[in-house]
Parts: C-alpha cells; structure tokens; sequence
C-alpha cells in the first residue's frame, strides 16, 4: 500500500457504504459556516442532489429556481459577479447536459467561480436508461476553458472536494454518482484540487482511475496480484487540470498503463491520459470505460458487466497491457 491513508480493509468485502451527495451536502453545510458568501441553488431536485442539508441550514441563502437548468447557471454566474460563492446542483444529464453553452458563455468565458455539482452520472441512475446517464460530461466540460474537472471516488473525497471548491476562484464542475458508492477514503486521506494519488504502488502496470472505478481498480489490483502482476493505482480526483507528474512518473516507472472511468472514453479520462502519453511517454495503453454506446435501463451491478467496468474486466485489461510491453520489449 501507499501512505495516503485508506481505510483499513480497503481489499474486503465488507465495507461501508453512502450515496455522495451526502458527502457533498455535508461538505456545503460545513463550506456555508466557513464562508457567509456561499450560496446554494437547485432546478427542484434539492433533496435528490444532497442540498437539502444547506436549504435547512442557511434558507436565506438557498434559492430554488425549479425546473430551469439554464436559468440555474446564468443566476449561478450573476451571484458569482457581486462577489458571491455559488453552487448550482442538477442531475448531470440537464447540468451541463442541456445548459453547456449557457455554462461556456456566462461562467467560463468571464471566468465567474460557479461550482456545477452535475449528479445521477454514469451509470449510477440505473433504472431511468440512456436519457437519463450522464456519460459525456467529463468530456463536456473538460474541453471548455477555464474549467476545472472533479471527480471523488467516495462521499468522503466528495465532502473534502465540496469544502475545497468554496475557496476555489475559478469554475468547476464536479459529477456526484446516485447510489451507494463504497467508501475507501478516511478523514486523514489527503485532498487537494489538481493532485492525484498513488493508492496502491506497484511496478508492473499503472492503472489511473477515478470516482468509483476507483475502487473497482484497487479491487483488480488484488486480483493480478495472484497473477504475480504488481499494479500501482493512482486515483485522478481532478481530470482537469491533470497531475501530469504524478502519472508520468508512475507511467515511467511501470511502462504499462490502464485507465478507469464510469463515462465515456473518448474526451474523458482515458482520451485526456492517451493524450499525455502520446506527447510525452509513448506505452501500451488500454482504456476501460463507455465505449461509444449510450447506456440503457438495467441494474448498476449489471450494467458495470455488460459495458466492462468491473475488476475483473480492469484485470484483464492490465494483463494485456502487460502483455504487450513485454512483447514490445523483445
């Protein structure tokens, strides 16, 4: 293990358990106290998006503009411009699904430090289908200028991540999963926007992942350990800007890689990392996560099998990177 202080158990079957945007109302409540400048707002969706907590807290700061996603950002842009911290909070497939160029235009283009708390992403709202899963936003908002990507792999680093975005002086948007998402983080689990870190060492293959196939990568990595494969995974909270040298220099180390994540390949994690390699330290790539497909109605647990983002799909990724560096070492 590395030194970032993960749970105790981090590779059992029984750990805890929380939806995020409990971490993230937490987080707001706590960022609310800190600072009398922050205020929340929500398109109806205040108790599906975790900002319940700070409407009862601070009621004289929440403003609830109903179902008006559009409207929600430009208001959020406003407040930022007489010197307000807002945070606007909408399911990740209306914010920035339906409002991006609202976001480009009122947020980015002047610069205002609104945080987009996009929710219900990935896969995580199972049930709803492919309208409903957000699975291009990392890609949505990385491209635009200005932004900044979060992305927490548990409630906790939600929490953490909430508290360091209400002093952030830029936009950001951070995407929040529905369900229960395990929790691997502790209190003492260090946090800083911008710097990813190595959960796991290892010397054979780098597996770079964020949200909750964090866990599911620490989960592969126990799984090739039995295969004698020693991976090191390194959890990206921020996608952009990226922690080029912390996953360069892993990248060095292992001249393998794998990347994670609950979206979409391409323009997400796994295009931003294809990118840095191309440039920088060219090696055997291979990229789990939604492969150009929409999603579908169904269980989150079948739904990880069926588009390939469980730890044993992650494993067999890293083999055949592993494979293939060996192959190019010969």
């Amino acid at each position: 293990m590395s030194d970032v202080h993960l749970v105790s158990d981090v590779f059992g079957s029984d750990l805890a358990v929380e939806v995020m945007k409990k971490g993230y109302g937490r987080g707001l409540v706590e960022a609310g106290k800190q600072n009398p400048k922050v205020v929340a707002a929500s398109s109806d969706v205040v108790g599906s998006t975790g900002t319940d907590s700070f409407a009862e807290a601070f009621p004289e700061r929440f403003i609830e503009v109903g179902i008006a996603e559009q409207n929600l950002v430009t208001m959020g842009a406003g407040l930022a411009a007489m010197g307000m911290m807002p945070f606007v909070a909408a399911y990740g497939a209306f914010s920035p699904g339906r409002n991006w160029e609202q976001i480009k235009t009122t947020i980015c283009i002047n610069d205002r430090p609104v945080k987009i708390v996009g929710t219900h992403v990935g896969l995580s709202d199972a049930p709803d289908g492919a309208t409903h899963q957000m699975l291009e936003d990392i890609a949505l908002m990385s491209v635009l200028p200005n932004m900044t990507v979060i992305v927490p792999c548990d409630s906790v680093e939600a929490e953490k991540a909430t508290i360091a975005l209400a002093t952030y002086l830029h936009p950001a948007y951070m995407r929040v999963a529905r369900d229960d998402t395990t929790i691997i983080t502790t209190a003492d689990t260090p946090f800083k926007i911008g710097k990813a870190y190595v959960f796991l060492e290892g010397a054979d293959v780098t597996i770079i992942a964020t949200g909750r196939m964090t866990y599911n990568s620490l989960q592969a990595a126990d799984k090739l350990l039995q295969d004698g494969i020693h991976a090191e995974v390194i959890h990206v909270s921020t996608i952009k800007p990226l922690d080029k040298i912390t996953i360069l220099n892993s990248v060095h180390k292992t001249s393998a890689v794998v990347t994670a994540e609950e979206a979409q390949v391409h323009g997400g994690l796994g295009g931003a990392i294809a990118e840095l390699l191309t440039e920088n330290m060219p090696v055997p790539l291979k990229r789990v996560g939604i492969n150009d497909s929409f999603g579908q109605s169904g269980q989150p647990k079948d739904l990880f099998e069926h588009y390939g983002l469980t730890p044993t799909h992650i494993a067999m990724a890293a083999h055949l990177a592993v494979e293939t560096k060996v192959k190019g070492e010969k």
